[in-house]
């Protein structure tokens, strides 16, 4: 089954997100908050995303 759209909600702003075909472990970024978002499940044509947590690299001094 494809679909044109999928849509799906920011779990951070809850900005409803209207995205071309993507894959299960894809991320994206919400455009309303910039929060990276990774697509967690995929079910009849709506995404479960999820909050990614991005780590700063720490270098040392």
């Amino acid at each position: 089954m494809t679909t044109a759209t999928l849509t799906g909600v920011c779990p951070e702003c809850e900005t409803g997100l209207t995205l071309p075909p993507i894959l299960v472990g894809e991320t994206l970024s919400c455009p309303e908050c910039m929060l990276t978002l990774r697509v967690e499940a995929i079910a009849d044509g709506r995404l479960t995303l999820e909050m990614v947590e991005v780590t700063l690299r720490d270098w040392g001094q």
